[in-house]
């Protein structure tokens, strides 16, 4: 029998994504403010998740880097795991500034929310378990469920009466139940109902909430806490996940959560014990964004006008439009449409990248206009004067 090599078995995988118009390649840039500078030309950013445009705020950088410099308290690597030499006191200081702003009893940080969010279910479920999922939860969540040994079922994006059928029919068989969702959802910019979740809760005594805060933390929220603060359920959330690699404009994740569960976690979860503890120093600029947070409300107003503009824009030029937060999708439909309209707004000057299968449902291929406090409003008008009409891409 003659078998293929495995060279030429991934060449005829490559040539197929390619004749299907889905072949990704790593993109270069130089990164300036809300510009970058790639295919030879200066493009206004509309692909990073930096919400509040802090990666470039010269100021806030200059007074972390010259109080730094004047310290010996920090370092470059931290070369082990935090169970091995890797847990310097910056951990410490971390989490007790983030559950302090959560009014939780602790809190634990990641080396990012990959690790998070494929660690922390693994960790906590058994064979006994029950994990009902949002269906459109990010794919780090659906690899940590693909590790757990739940039983996992998947309900209908936002749909709470298939959730709350499944939790009447399950939830009796099985000694613990997690609902699992975002708060805002990656692709669609659309939010969950985290008052209606903490809701259906308490109706069951097994039912435990997850809720990953990704893309609202530092977003939404008086203090920039994320959803959760903003509809008054931070209390109510039993695993509050955020990252710090977008608002926040640094790197890592975190849980805020029970003591007991925190324990638990340092003890059983794999993509804690086993990986390299993130360095000091970016701890340490992690907590001089965090102790900003509060004084940053300009910001979220400003981003919030922003993006109620650009989504009625992108609805009145027919591409329909269910988000209500800074992501704001143009669904073109096909392949070769995104990459097209992909190509009409880089030449008009706007950096905006194709999203497709599988990373969306096949035939919802699209832009995703990632909208941020850097972003001016008269920027946000020329973006919408150079975006075509749906029947024109089509």
């Amino acid at each position: 029998m003659e078998f293929e090599t495995l060279y030429a078995r991934l060449d005829a995988e490559l040539d197929k994504l390619q004749s299907e118009g889905a072949l990704r390649a790593l993109p270069a840039g130089k990164f300036k403010g809300r510009y970058v500078k790639v295919f030879g030309r200066k493009l206004l950013n509309l692909s990073s998740n930096d919400y509040l445009g802090l990666s470039s705020d010269m100021v806030l950088q200059s007074d972390f880097l010259s109080r730094l410099c004047k310290s010996e308290k920090f370092l470059m690597s931290s070369s082990s795991s935090r169970l091995l030499t890797g847990n310097f006191p910056q951990y410490g200081e971390l989490e007790l500034l983030i559950a302090d702003m959560y009014r939780k009893e602790s809190a634990l940080v990641f080396s990012s929310g990959y690790h998070a969010n494929s660690g922390i279910l693994p960790a906590v479920t058994d064979s006994r378990s029950l994990v009902l999922a949002d269906k459109l939860v990010h794919a780090s969540i659906i690899d940590g469920l693909r590790l757990s040994k739940a039983k996992v079922m998947r309900y209908a994006h936002n749909n709470y009466e298939h959730l709350h059928a499944l939790l009447e029919k399950y939830a009796p068989l099985h000694t613990e139940v997690f609902i699992v969702t975002e708060s805002i959802f990656s692709m669609d910019g659309d939010t969950a109902d985290l008052r209606l979740l903490a809701e259906l809760k308490k109706e069951f005594r097994n039912v435990y909430l997850y809720v990953d805060e990704a893309h609202a933390f530092g977003v939404r929220g008086e203090n920039g806490l994320g959803l959760s603060e903003e509809c008054g359920v931070s209390d109510e959330i039993d695993f509050l996940v955020g990252t710090f690699g977008k608002a926040a404009a640094s790197q890592g994740a975190f849980v805020v959560c029970r003591q007991d569960i925190r324990d638990y976690l340092v003890n059983k979860m794999r993509t804690l014990i086993y990986t390299t503890a993130l360095p000091p120093v970016n701890v340490l600029w992690t907590i001089e964004v965090l102790k900003h947070f509060d004084c940053l409300e300009k910001k979220r107003r400003h981003l919030d006008a922003l993006s109620s503009f650009v989504r009625k824009a992108v609805a009145d030029k027919g591409y329909g439009n269910i988000s209500s937060s800074q992501i704001v999708p143009v669904v073109a439909g096909s392949n070769d449409a995104a990459i097209k309209l992909s190509g009409i707004m880089r030449e008009t000057g706007f950096y905006v990248l194709p999203l497709r299968p599988p990373t969306v449902p096949e035939g919802t291929s699209r832009l995703r206009l990632s909208l941020t406090a850097a972003i001016t409003m008269e920027d946000a008008a020329m973006i919408m004067n150079a975006l075509p009409e749906k029947s024109d891409i089509a």
